[in-house]
């Protein structure tokens, strides 16, 4: 399909006096109603994306890969988005040798080259008026997703945790001086307990609460060590699905996912399905494998977190969307019940990228008519129902 030209001005300028006017009246950005969300959430509603720049464990054969651009900012700002969040894969930013597996006394091997990178990346986010959240998607000794070998597991092992406590010191210490409004750090990508930390489908449970209690709060003194104002951000347990109880009465926010269920979300996803073929046709809302799914099952699903924000502990969801095979209309139509549920709580979202499968430039989906956007595919559906909310 010919992708369709737009004219950037008119564009930008429509945004921009939708915004405008919502300012003007007291209602956030993006609000899905006119009127402002009966319940206070303690963290702000950012919204925005993920940005994959640090999220491959290895440096990508083209530099160019998955980088984010001034123009890729600069776009978010000018639709009026406030939030990105950064899921970095630590080997990344460290500096062994790649042509085999790491050893635990090269955990803390730093890459000053790469260290920088990120700073620009954040430097330059926040020029642009973006929220930045720093996230370890994969840390010492635990990843949800396999792709590289790690020497021990964070939920057992000591010298797993003192690395990982480790990180977030250094983190902490180099980036004291940035403000908690314009910087957050995401202790962990997805919390869940694995045995086999190197099998991609090695089942996965609940973390028992005691470990991530222990885990999160030895992270959290490292950080307050340096600013005691950062916020600090907990994804929730189970792979991102459960509150965290252990952590409430703790100044800890929680993370919550936008990809309940996975069939909608993650349909013919390779490192989900171990054969894609097998994976069943979404719907929304209907039936799907012999399961009934739609608007109830959603709102049974965000109960707990809903209940969250209630109890006083703020709450944001992280990552959310769909990969590109599932049908738009599905897509659409069951990511706008989601941010139907979250936005009367207050609850920001962010889509899990910008560029890319499941993002709103260059999805590569064959099934809808995209806008041609300075060269990009832009998904003019999506960003339209975002705008609603």
């Amino acid at each position: 399909m010919k992708p369709k030209k737009i004219n950037r001005r008119i564009f930008l300028r429509n945004t921009a006096a939708a915004a405008a006017g919502l300012a003007l009246s007291g209602s956030s950005a993006w609000a899905g109603s006119s009127e402002s969300p009966a319940i206070k959430n303690k963290l702000p509603r950012w919204k925005g994306f993920n940005l994959l720049d640090l999220f491959s464990p290895t440096p990508p054969q083209n530099p160019g890969s998955n980088r984010t651009t001034e123009e890729d900012l600069k776009w978010m700002e000018d639709w009026g988005f406030d939030f990105v969040r950064i899921p970095m894969a630590y080997p990344r930013y460290l500096s062994f040798d790649r042509s085999r597996d790491i050893t635990k006394d090269e955990i803390c091997n730093f890459d000053q080259k790469v260290l920088e990178e990120i700073d620009n990346l954040i430097y330059m986010a926040n020029r642009h008026n973006l929220h930045v959240s720093l996230n370890l998607h994969r840390g010492p000794g635990y990843c949800i997703n396999a792709g590289f070998h790690e020497p021990f597991n964070l939920w057992k092992d000591k010298e797993a945790q003192d690395a990982f406590f480790a990180h977030w010191n250094m983190w902490a210490e180099r980036y004291k001086d940035i403000s908690h409004e314009k910087l957050s750090f995401d202790l962990l990508n997805e919390p869940a307990y694995i045995e086999d930390m190197n099998d991609q489908f090695a089942q996965k449970g609940p973390v028992p609460g005691d470990i991530y209690l222990k885990v999160a709060v030895g992270a959290s003194d490292e950080i307050w060590k340096y600013n005691k104002k950062r916020l600090i951000v907990a994804d929730g347990n189970s792979g991102g699905s459960n509150v965290i109880p252990e952590l409430a009465d703790l100044n800890i926010a929680q993370s919550c996912r936008a990809y309940y269920p996975h069939y909608v979300s993650h349909y013919q996803a390779s490192w989900v399905w171990k054969n894609p073929a097998d994976a069943p046709m979404p719907v929304w809302p209907g039936v799907i494998d012999g399961k009934q799914f739609g608007r109830v099952q959603l709102e049974e699903f965000y109960k707990p977190w809903l209940e969250l924000v209630d109890k006083g502990v703020g709450v944001h969801c992280g990552e959310g969307g769909c990969y590109n095979k599932t049908p738009h209309n599905v897509f659409l139509a069951w990511f706008g019940d989601i941010l139907d549920i979250l936005t009367p709580h207050n609850i920001g979202y962010a889509l899990w990228n910008f560029r890319g499968d499941f993002g709103i430039l260059d999805s590569r989906r064959t099934d809808i008519d995209y806008t041609d956007w300075y060269g990009h595919k832009l998904d003019g559906k999506l960003l339209e129902l975002l705008k609603r909310y």
